[in-house]
Parts: C-alpha cells; sequence; structure tokens
C-alpha cells in the first residue's frame, strides 16, 4: 500500500491525528482540547524520580531502536497502534518526520516516546517502559531536549495521571489552533 507523506504530515499539521479502532481501521481525529507538556518552569515531576535521575542508571538515546519503541507502545492489551499504523510510523521515521526518544540500561531499551517532529511541534504519540521509570526518565530528558533545541509546543493529544504529574496541562481547541500555526513556522531541528 502506497502512503503520501506529505498528506500524512498536513493531517498532524492541522491538529488532526492517526488511530485504528478496535476492528484495526485507521483513521484521523480530532478532539475538543489538547493535552500539552509544558516546555517551561511548569514542567515537574515527582522528587524520587529526581534519585533516579542522579543514579544515572539510564542512557538515553535517538532512534537507536525505532522499531523497538513502536513495538513497545503498540503491546498492550488494546492498542490503537495497528499493523498499519506502525507501517507509517516507520515511513515517517524514514522521511525524517518520526522518532523514537529512548533509554537504555545497559544493551536493554528500558523504555521510549514515540512521536513526530513538525517545526517547533513535537507530538507525543505513545510511551511504553520495559524496566520501572524507562519511560520516566525519558520524558524528563525529552522535556530537555526540545527546549535545548527551542521547540515551542510538547502535544501529548489526551490527558492521563501519568502526564498530570509531569505538569500536563489541557487547552481548548481554538487555543490549540494558535498555537499549532506559531510553532509550525519554527524551523527546529530533534537530531
Amino acid at each position: 500500500m502506497e502512503y503520501d507523506v506529505a498528506a500524512i504530515i498536513r493531517g498532524y499539521a492541522q491538529g488532526y491525528f492517526l488511530m485504528a479502532d478496535e476492528s484495526d481501521n485507521l483513521g484521523w481525529y480530532g478532539s475538543k482540547e489538547r493535552t500539552l507538556i509544558p516546555l517551561n518552569e511548569n514542567f515537574r515531576y515527582p522528587k524520587s524520580l529526581q534519585r533516579v535521575l542522579n543514579q544515572e542508571r539510564f542512557t538515553v538515546a535517538v532512534n537507536r531502536d525505532f522499531l523497538g519503541v513502536v513495538a513497545g507502545c503498540a503491546n498492550r492489551e488494546t492498542t490503537w497502534i495497528s499493523p498499519e499504523l506502525q507501517k507509517i510510523y516507520w515511513l515517517l521515521y524514514q522521511t525524517g518526520y518520526a522518532y523514537s526518544f529512548e533509554t537504555w540500561q545497559g544493551d536493554e531499551l528500558a523504555g521510549g516516546i514515540l512521536g513526530i517532529a513538525i517545526g517547533g511541534l513535537f507530538i507525543g504519540e505513545s510511551m511504553f517502559y520495559q524496566i520501572p521509570e524507562g519511560s520516566k526518565v525519558a520524558m524528563v530528558k525529552l522535556v530537555e531536549r526540545l527546549r535545548q533545541k527551542k521547540f515551542m509546543l510538547f502535544d501529548a493529544q489526551m490527558m492521563n495521571p501519568h502526564l498530570a504529574r509531569f505538569g500536563a496541562y489541557i487547552v481548548s481547541n481554538k487555543e490549540y489552533e494558535i498555537l499549532l500555526q506559531q510553532a509550525l513556522q519554527l524551523p527546529c531541528s530533534f537530531e
């Protein structure tokens, strides 16, 4: 099956995201509100995580095992990452839009975040861990990377208690549209 990368990126740039339903049918979705991870001083994390960071148990890598992160994110009882969507992520990776931000413990993939970068926008599609704290350390280190690279927007799409602990907040779709248009104008590079 042929996919139009430009059309897919346009969809994300308009504020939509791809998801598969229970029957693995892929579709574009929007939402009335968006969850953002702050890239300023409002970003926070539990004190216990600071201890883990201080111990330097994990190393960080980008795209060392992209397919491993995609598989880890899809490996759930109910997943919206269908085999077809995995192929699309692979295509977006090959064309320089999709990234896996990974934590490693020795030679073992500890956790990671799958995302799409367009301009100054980073869309966190999914995250997973195999070793406790692996994805949380990835989140902290990813925010550091996005700040360093001058990204404006870290879109986490939908709120959950895990994201709330990092200071995630909700904006209306209207507010998101304005931020999105500003972020897309920025010439950021994730690498």
